[in-house]
């Protein structure tokens, strides 16, 4: 299968568990993109079977570069989505703000995930113990 993952991330964590999943997914021989929100024009993603889009919830709402990116995404109408959000929050998370923008797009979502940040935020190690699990439990929605 092909993937294509696209997030952002301000101290690491998001990028951190995109790396995980590229790693998991490459090993198991499949085809996998991983872009930076700046990377990639989102009006021209490359094809893939599953798109993943990983970013932190910033100012009580989804982080603006990866909002705007995920509005001018186009061509996707049908794709398989799968989200993943970071968040320093203990019982909110921006899972449907996310949702709710790709759906718009006709993108059908398949798997979501949240991640929240402990101590240790602003230096990327606020990643919960377990985190890998997590992903691991992830990862089987998605493949």
């Amino acid at each position: 299968m092909k993937y294509v993952m696209v997030y952002w991330s301000r101290f690491t964590h998001n990028k951190q568990i995109v790396e995980y999943l590229d790693e998991k997914l490459t090993a198991n021989g499949h085809e996998v993109n991983v872009f930076k929100t700046d990377e990639v024009d989102p009006t021209d993603l490359p094809n893939a079977d599953v798109y993943v889009f990983s970013a932190a919830a910033e100012a009580f709402r989804v982080q603006k570069n990866m909002r705007v990116f995920m509005k001018k995404i186009e061509g996707l109408d049908g794709k398989k989505f799968a989200i993943i959000n970071t968040h320093a929050m203990k019982k909110k998370n921006w899972l449907k703000g996310m949702n709710r923008i790709l759906s718009k797009k006709g993108m059908v979502k398949i798997a979501e995930v949240d991640f929240r940040i402990g101590d240790g935020q602003k230096n990327g190690k606020g990643l919960l113990d377990g985190w890998q699990l997590k992903l691991d439990g992830f990862l089987e929605k998605i493949t």
